[in-house]
């Protein structure tokens, strides 16, 4: 593995109107809505003229028996089920620095859907478009319950916006022997599978919500953008939805798969990190009584502590954990970017883009061993960072970390698909609030608020600025998952990729945007000529 790759991996592991006059008070009483599932009937609540549901069971609780299988259909109930707060976060162990603290305690049981929608009965036949979001957290954190995570302003737009949470950590992705003897369906990417289930939960009962099962884009950041990009490259989520947004998400490989079987450029399987992980708590064997006492772990030592910082410290030696994706050849078919280069990818309209400032960093001892890690690039790569020889080394490392990490590899994917036909809108976001700004660029994860029009929750003293930024992108969002075109009258226009213009729409730092001819070209030129200049692995 390059240096530069193992860079991308450990790097990668680390969202208006007011009413002028007063509503009349009415006396008559607030029903509250209701909508009819597969599996029975959800009653929601009411919230100004949107209807909102929490806490949807998507598939059956995966525990006992069912921790480390593929999702298993709902139990149907009778009556009506209340769907008015969240259900369990995925357990994990909550993360200090998270840019979306939890809104409830995680636990194995949380597997559940959440749904907002413009006000509606269970008569109601309007189709409206549907977004569906997928969480980050570096597959180790995070859920769907944070406030900045609100669907409401997507409803209010007209669009049905659902979330759910999926397994994380060695609960979402691990292997083992014994997983394999019990040949209970397919190992190893258990949250993956869970994405799956979720969209086809879409599929199956949108529609109840007034949402259009035709008419779907999915979207999510960082791990979730990885995520939407295995969704793209998947058979089994074939026909899930029609357009996709992948907010810092990589497009190379955000974490490189791992082998479940082989050991791969020296690594261990990961079934090997599942038996180092199982003889930590002295399970030995690979029969179904290994299977079982696995099972039987608390869920706080399945976790074992383990949590997005834990990513940035020295591995555990043996290596316990085998982080995500896992190459089992069904889920995960392959190397994001060899299946992108194939064109093994679903033909669906694509939003791609990072932040200013995002993820990644390169950590040399001087300037000259930086670039050498650009191999015959050297020299275009001193000429595109640092021209005259004055930038601190330390800035050229965050430079050339998120350059490898993000920036170029978005660019890369916008390169692939565009030369497959499909249209590919491609952003930078350079936006930060005010009263957080410290004179630098926008960290990765900071776009959300502003996405999700919700910079008044997550800025409670969001300025006037802040919330112009944020109505701005929000809206070119939602006009693209209604038709897949983001261009509105009011702004700028937002055109396709085209290799040859190399444009790119910049949102600023004054809440402007504007599309120019990407300005960081020749140092992504010298990132990507480094990359393709080491052999991808073959496709399984």
């Amino acid at each position: 593995m390059s240096y530069s790759r193992l860079l991308l991996s450990l790097s990668s592991l680390l969202l208006f109107s007011a009413c002028s006059q007063q509503e009349p008070v009415s006396d008559a009483p607030v029903v509250a809505p209701r909508a009819v599932t597969t599996a029975g009937m959800v009653e929601g609540m009411n919230e100004s003229g949107i209807s909102v549901y929490k806490g949807i069971p998507y598939a059956r609780p995966p525990v006992g028996e069912l921790r480390w299988r593929s999702p298993q259909t709902v139990d149907n109930w009778e009556g009506v089920k209340a769907a008015t707060r969240f259900g369990n976060d995925c357990m994990q162990k909550p993360f200090a620095g998270d840019a979306a603290p939890l809104g409830e305690e995680p636990a194995e049981d949380c597997l559940y859907m959440n749904v907002w929608t413009p006000e509606h009965t269970e008569d109601t036949q309007d189709k409206r478009p549907v977004v569906v979001w997928i969480h980050g957290g570096g597959f180790v954190n995070g859920g769907a319950s944070p406030a900045t995570y609100s669907g409401e302003s997507f409803a209010r737009s007209g669009v049905v916006f659902a979330s759910f949470n999926y397994r994380l950590g060695r609960f979402g992705f691990f292997a083992h022997p014994a997983l394999t003897e019990a040949s209970d369906g397919p190992i190893g990417n258990y949250g993956f599978e869970d994405q799956i289930a979720a969209m086809q939960w879409v599929q199956n009962n949108i529609a109840a919500f007034g949402g259009d099962p035709q008419n779907v884009t999915v979207i999510g950041e960082s791990a979730g953008g990885a995520s939407v990009f295995n969704l793209l490259t998947t058979p089994t989520a074939s026909g899930l939805f029609q357009r996709a947004v992948v907010m810092s998400g990589g497009g190379r490989g955000l974490m490189r798969a791992r082998a479940i079987f082989d050991t791969e450029n020296g690594e261990p399987s990961a079934e090997q990190i599942g038996v180092n992980f199982a003889q930590k708590y002295g399970i030995k064997g690979t029969g179904p009584e290994a299977l079982a006492k696995l099972r039987e772990l608390p869920a706080e030592a399945v976790v074992d502590g383990f949590n997005l910082s834990s990513l940035f410290q020295p591995p555990q030696d043996p290596p316990t954990y085998p982080g995500a994706p896992l190459l089992d050849g069904e889920i995960v078919r392959g190397h994001t970017e060899a299946l992108l280069k194939a064109g093994k990818v679903a033909k669906v309209t694509l939003m791609i883009g990072t932040t200013s400032q995002d993820l990644g960093y390169a950590p040399f001892q001087n300037k000259d061993a930086l670039f050498a890690s650009f191999g015959e690039y050297a020299m275009d790569a001193q000429n595109a960072y640092d021209p005259g020889g004055d930038t601190p080394l330390n800035e050229l490392a965050v430079a050339v970390g998120q350059d490898r990490a993000m920036q170029e590899p978005a660019r890369f994917v916008a390169q692939q698909l565009t030369a497959q036909g499909l249209d590919v809108y491609l952003y930078r976001y350079g936006y930060v609030a005010e009263s957080v700004r410290n004179g630098q660029g926008t960290p990765h994860a900071a776009e959300i608020p502003f996405f999700f029009n919700t910079a008044d929750i997550k800025y409670p003293d969001a300025s006037e600025q802040d919330l112009a930024a944020a109505e701005r992108v929000f809206s070119y969002v939602v006009s693209f998952a209604k038709d897949g075109d983001p261009n509105l009258p009011r702004y700028p226009q937002w055109q396709p990729y085209d290799n040859e213009k190399q444009n790119i729409m910049i949102f600023n730092m004054d809440a402007t945007a504007e599309e120019v001819s990407d300005p960081w070209a020749e140092r992504l030129d010298a990132v990507q000529g480094a990359e393709e200049a080491v052999p991808m692995p073959e496709l399984r």
